[in-house]
């Protein structure tokens, strides 16, 4: 089966943590304007709630993924860049 690029580089959260080499769990996947899922598989174990960032499509639905942080929802570090004070 082809991957599917269009997911490749999106955000999601897990619905059903991964187990990494050990089984997939299941992410949510905003793409494509709106949501899908997807098996999701990681090199180590994610928990429920986890939000991922999609970095491969296996094909058949499965997808390839990483804990991710939005840099953008990071709080700024005290006396960084666009802090105050």
């Amino acid at each position: 089966m082809m991957a599917d690029e269009a997911v490749i580089g999106c955000t999601g959260v897990l619905t059903i943590g991964t187990r990494g080499v050990a089984g997939p769990g299941e992410v949510l996947v905003r793409v494509r304007g709106g949501s899908e899922t997807f098996l999701a598989w990681s090199a180590e174990p994610l928990p429920q709630g986890s939000t991922v960032l999609v970095i491969e499509s296996r094909g058949s639905r499965q997808v390839d993924v990483i804990e991710w942080t939005d840099p953008l929802d990071a709080p700024f570090a005290s006396g960084g860049v666009g802090s105050v004070g």
